[in-house]
């Protein structure tokens, strides 16, 4: 349920990154963390979330998370915004 919701999402974005602004700026409705992702990669996303009380959900890999943002490569993160 919470994937079909990342795949039908009006805005969404992939990527560390991005997905870190959209947090600090307050934008991200709910982050989409890969289990298979570096730990040195997302620690500090998951971190930033607690502090800003955006709600985490983990997907079982990258190559799932890319498939459901329509990308043909492999994501760590994604990120669905607030309208």
């Amino acid at each position: 349920m919470l994937l079909k919701a990342l795949m039908e999402a009006a805005k969404r974005i992939v990527g560390i990154k991005q997905t870190e602004k959209a947090v600090a700026k307050g934008i991200a409705d709910r982050v989409y963390i890969a289990c298979d992702a570096d730990e040195r990669i997302t620690e500090k996303l998951r971190e930033l979330c607690m502090e800003k009380n955006v709600e985490v959900s983990e997907v079982e890999s990258m190559d799932k998370l890319g498939k459901v943002c329509g990308i043909s490569v492999k994501a760590a993160v994604a990120a669905i915004l607030k309208n």
